[in-house]
């Protein structure tokens, strides 16, 4: 029988693993190409033959998912699988539609085929919405792992926007790793508060090749942590998962893929930024949760800010620059930026719109309702030049850095900036220390014990 002709669509990070696990080695199955979306320059690229094993020994080529009307005649494809995630149900059922009128197939792979079983305990943090809070919350779970006395390897979602042979399999535990991989920024603001905080983590391509990796790291490994990334949902099947939701946001959690299949898998549930969201947000939250996981621990939990140097925002004009995913793609308002302007009085947030030049005049035209707020976009050396002429051409007084990372140590900003910190902060009972300490205790990794892990 002939083989099916299958077109991915993708963003540089699901796609990939569906492929890897699911169609590398599966003679059922031709891939004929990818499709890119949401990062940009990511298309043009080639799957390399390095990776793609023994059925593509000319690798896979990587194509604009704006020309797919073209490419699903032209290539013949049979069958076209979704894999990014963040998107609306509506936009999923768009791409749906023109595919079918196409005349091909369409279809998401679910966790059955997907996930890789670990040797070790995995907790995995994923998410309803990009920006909710994930990055923070992983830190905290294994704060009160470290606490605990174990060794917690994470385990970052990919973000494989360079060479892809070379990013087969990437360990962080330095801050000196993050030149030897070529960290964009967007890299580095998920990577960084893991090695200060003095714990391994692992990212790249090849996620089955990543994970025992990650088991036998030679700083030891007790327990692996998923820190997820957008919404997707884990690449491992899972022992504890936790799933963020967003008051700010409500109803995302019902209405964008794959947010309710995060919900629907979810041990716990934490209802984040409830110190900041209205109340009518976070009670609609609860009752979704409610609605489709009645058994999940819900845990309420807030994203308290604190500033470098307020005296910087006080009575300033100021530029607000805020994680870009969170902005674009994350379709959020504000972020940790803005809450610090407005928290330590700033006369005004400049609009940074009349002086932005190059790549980040691209983002604006792409996702216009960021409005009067900077996303620090960096995943080329170009984007990061432009974000810092950006910066340093904008007439304010002081920048305000609501990222993960200090943007002064990889830009040159030639005027007053202070960061913006945040951390997780659970409200009352159940916490994560409760519940994590539960868990391990099943699963024989604590002293007092019943049984191991099966």
């Amino acid at each position: 029988m002939a083989r099916k002709r299958v077109l991915i669509l993708g963003a540089a990070g699901r796609d990939f693993h569906n492929f890897n696990t699911y169609y590398r080695d599966n003679d059922t199955y031709e891939v004929v190409a990818f499709t890119a979306a949401q990062i940009p320059d990511i298309d043009g690229r080639r799957y390399p033959a390095e990776l793609a094993g023994a059925l593509y020994p000319k690798g896979i080529p990587i194509y604009a998912e704006e020309d797919l009307t073209r490419l699903i005649p032209e290539l013949d494809i049979d069958e076209c699988v979704f894999a990014y995630s963040d998107v609306s149900y509506q936009k999923v059922m768009s791409l749906s539609s023109i595919v079918n009128a196409a005349g091909a197939n369409f279809s998401l792979l679910g966790p059955k085929h997907t996930t890789i079983k670990s040797s070790k305990p995995v907790i995995s943090i994923c998410a309803t919405r990009t920006g909710v809070g994930k990055s923070q919350t992983s830190r905290r779970v294994i704060e009160i792992l470290m606490e605990l006395g174990l060794k917690v390897v994470a385990i970052r979602h990919p973000m494989p926007y360079g060479d892809l042979a070379a990013q087969r399999v990437q360990r962080f535990a330095e801050l000196e790793d993050l030149k030897k991989h070529d960290c964009t920024i967007e890299e580095m603001e998920e990577y960084e508060p893991h090695i200060v905080r003095g714990n391994v983590i692992y990212a790249g391509v090849d996620y089955e090749a990543i994970l025992r990796a990650a088991e036998k790291d030679p700083s030891g490994c007790d327990v692996i942590v998923w820190d997820g990334g957008n919404n997707d949902f884990s690449f491992y099947e899972t022992d504890l998962y936790i799933t963020l939701a967003d008051p700010h946001r409500p109803g995302h959690e019902l209405l964008y893929y794959p947010s309710e299949v995060n919900l629907r898998l979810a041990d716990v549930a934490i209802i984040n930024k409830i110190d900041s969201a209205a109340p009518a947000g976070i009670q609609q939250v609860r009752e979704n949760i409610e609605r489709v996981n009645p058994e999940a621990i819900v845990i309420e939990a807030a994203s308290p800010i604190r500033v470098a140097d307020p005296s910087l925002i006080r009575g300033k004009r100021v530029l607000v620059v805020e994680d870009g995913p969170t902005l674009t793609h994350g379709g959020m308002k504000l972020g940790a930026g803005t809450l610090a302007a407005r928290k330590f009085g700033a006369a005004e947030i400049i609009d940074p719109r009349p002086f932005i030049v190059g790549k980040i005049i691209e983002t604006f035209e792409k996702y216009p309702e960021i409005g009067t707020l900077l996303p620090a976009m960096g995943y080329g050396d170009q984007q990061l030049h432009d974000l810092e002429t950006t910066i340093n051409r904008t007439d304010c007084d002081a920048v305000i850095i609501g990222t993960p990372i200090d943007l002064g140590r990889v830009l040159k900003i030639n005027k007053p900036a202070t960061r913006v910190y945040y951390d997780l902060q659970e409200i009352g009972e159940p916490n994560l220390e409760q519940v994590l300490s539960q868990r391990l205790k099943a699963w024989g990794i604590l002293p007092g014990a019943r049984h191991a892990v099966v």
